[in-house]
């Protein structure tokens, strides 16, 4: 998988196109230029989202209503797909090939890994970052779950407004459990294929960070259910039916859904520490790396070919050993997009690299 070339039209400040390397490629420039603009349009490319806000109609240049970004993807030497993205308010046009396609289609053919500062959220934040990680994961490697994830959102914010409904008017309860049943129902169903496939991408994500390819950090992670300690977590179905039966009267009185995959948690341990409590900055960027550098690896394991890597002003985040070491481990595996403001980064790795000079927007080969 190779990213040949992008287009960008009223997308932020950004202006003409790129046609990129196989390997590195360094986007350089002062600051609120661009760099992370160009790396967030390639991520929007690769996953209709974007990884600097959730709001996508924020991307759409000022005065202009419509904010299209198109490539090139070549998949082997005689395959080229064309890839369009284009965002009109709060709505979403995807097309390979010049042919309207939905998410679950769409989302097989491209993908990338972003390691920038929002990311170290995976290992600092709130369970939310750490469930979006699992998820995207998820649909990089089977990307009909899309549908799956978006279906269980659907479910929660029905379920919400009935028990919203029932505390504001004081409903009984019995009233309450019997409206709620054919939203529980499909809740366990979804709840129980999301649980399943999230525990399976754990167990691979730990089969490779087993291998230490990349330092000498020991990294684990645990999936840890909400619903831990409640019953047999094997039979995840009929417990969650069970405990949704269960929790009915305090879920009126919270006027929200209590239990579900929603509310579930990743743990992440370095040398048998949580990292999220007892880690440093250092060694929370560390362990940030190496997940998703398993992430890539799982990727590979299951599609056969790499996703791009793009690293949003990498020299903020690691010194140069350690960014050697990366780039190192990287070279004949990922097409890789790094950004930075440091002409002393591109002296000392540019050899080798595309290099691209932004400035107001616009970026051109050095």
């Amino acid at each position: 998988m190779q990213l040949e070339s992008i287009e960008a039209f009223n997308f932020r400040n950004l202006v003409g196109s790129l046609a990129f390397s196989p390997g590195l490629n360094i986007l350089v420039g002062d600051n609120g230029q661009g760099k992370t603009s160009w790396l967030e349009a390639i991520y929007l490319l690769a996953s209709t989202r974007s990884f600097r806000t959730t709001r996508l109609q924020e991307a759409i240049r000022f005065n202009e209503n419509v904010s299209i970004v198109k490539g090139s993807v070549r998949e082997s030497p005689e395959i080229t797909r064309e890839l369009q993205v284009s965002v009109e308010g709060t709505t979403k046009l995807l097309l390979v090939n010049g042919k309207k396609e939905p998410a679950s289609r769409y989302l097989g053919q491209l993908h990338a890994v972003v390691f920038n500062t929002d990311a170290l959220e995976i290992v600092r934040g709130q369970p939310d970052a750490r469930r979006r990680f699992l998820d995207e994961g998820i649909i990089s490697l089977h990307p009909p779950f899309v549908q799956t994830f978006s279906d269980y959102s659907r479910v929660i914010k029905q379920k919400n407004s009935l028990l919203q409904q029932a505390r504001d008017e004081e409903q009984p309860i019995e009233k309450v459990a019997e409206a709620l049943t054919p939203w529980n129902d499909q809740l366990v169903n979804l709840a129980a294929r999301v649980h399943r496939g999230r525990i399976r991408f754990v167990e691979r994500l730990n089969e490779v960070l087993a291998k230490r390819l990349f330092g000498d950090e020991e990294i684990t992670i645990r999936y840890i259910s909400a619903l831990e300690g409640k019953g047999d977590l094997s039979n995840y179905e009929t417990l969650i039916s069970e405990r949704l039966k269960l929790r009915v009267h305090a879920e009126v009185i919270a006027g929200h859904s209590l239990i579900g995959i929603h509310r579930d948690d990743l743990e992440i341990l370095l040398d048998g520490h949580e990292i999220r409590r007892y880690g440093s900055a250092g060694q929370q960027r560390s362990a940030l790396l190496l997940l998703q550098l398993a992430n890539i690896e799982v990727y590979r394991s299951t599609r056969g070919e790499y996703p791009l890597f793009l690293l949003d002003d990498i020299d903020a985040e690691l010194d140069f050993g350690r960014i050697a070491q990366l780039l190192k481990y990287l070279s004949e595996k990922t097409q890789t997009f790094a950004s930075t403001s440091k002409e002393s980064f591109v002296e000392e790795f540019g050899q080798n690299a595309r290099i691209f000079s932004v400035q107001n927007g616009t970026a051109k080969l050095q």
